[in-house]
């Protein structure tokens, strides 16, 4: 964790510090923002950074995860989450971006989507590449932690987690196995200023997917930006039905199969994934 934490910085946005890390040459075009899961962080996207080529790479930490700033009296909301990351660009001065998200991430970078619609957006998306997110949540098959996390029993079961069943809740949503590294920087920053404590909290947003669904997909319905979606087919949570719905749906949208791997496809096989993202990012005007 402190060799990641060393290779980027802090920005203090609305309040809360949170970590960032900016990558690749600064001339090389429009960056690209990297957007984080649940319950993870920015780390997820350390081993496919090489395998992206030669841009300007943005990563975020959102309030709750990894390095950042985690407050006990948050609502972290998705609303919120896509605040701090237009406030992120603004502070940059990066006003156009290619969006690429993952899990959590993709609902973010729907209601980014669904300001741009509106005309209320602060910057200006290039293109959107989705990865193994439960965008359509009535169609997403929820593990047993992440149904304890919304149940009246959340905080006890936030308070006897340990190491060994995120171990295995991790490892069940995998297509492929991980390095033991991986687990550790995972867990490591999810104990990181009490992360853990904040899940129920957290993970409150799963109800918002719910609620906004037509806001959220109902402008993915109408994107008239360069779309793809890139999924692990394995995937027990956010499964590849989705996939296939979001490629239908939204305007020009290809959909580009991972065999093989799950929940996880940039940790999984970084090189296959980070390649895939950099074929669809060449291919744009």
């Amino acid at each position: 964790m402190r060799a990641w934490e060393a290779r980027g910085a802090y920005a203090e946005l609305a309040g809360l510090r949170l970590f960032h890390l900016e990558t690749g040459p600064e001339d090389a075009g429009d960056p690209v923002l990297l957007l984080h899961g649940f319950p993870t962080s920015s780390h997820d996207w350390h081993r496919a950074l090489p395998h992206l080529g030669e841009r300007r790479l943005l990563l975020l930490d959102l309030p709750g995860y990894g390095l950042s700033d985690k407050p006990a009296r948050y609502s972290y909301s998705l609303f919120e989450q896509a605040d701090l990351v237009e406030l992120y660009l603004r502070s940059l001065g990066s006003p156009r971006v290619h969006l690429v998200a993952h899990d959590m991430g993709t609902s973010v970078a729907c209601e980014l989507l669904a300001r741009r619609e509106r005309g209320l957006l602060g910057f200006e998306p290039r293109s959107v590449l989705l990865m193994n997110g439960s965008v359509h949540i009535d169609m997403a098959h929820l593990t047993p932690s992440q149904r304890l996390l919304r149940s009246p029993l959340a905080d006890v079961f936030t308070r006897l987690g340990s190491r060994r069943i995120f171990e295995m809740q991790i490892g069940r949503i995998l297509g492929k196995p991980i390095a033991e590294e991986d687990y550790d920087a995972m867990w490591a920053q999810l104990l990181h200023h009490d992360g853990k404590l904040r899940l129920p909290r957290i993970i409150s947003y799963v109800a918002e997917r719910t609620r906004f669904a037509e806001r959220w997909i109902g402008a993915l319905t109408r994107l008239d930006l360069p779309a793809h979606v890139l999924w692990g087919t394995e995937d027990p949570v956010a499964v590849l039905a989705i996939a296939e719905t979001l490629a239908e749906e939204i305007p020009g949208a290809r959909l580009e199969r991972l065999e093989g791997l799950g929940h996880y496809p940039q940790i999984e096989d970084p090189e296959r994934t980070g390649a895939a993202i950099a074929a669809f990012l060449d291919s744009l005007p």
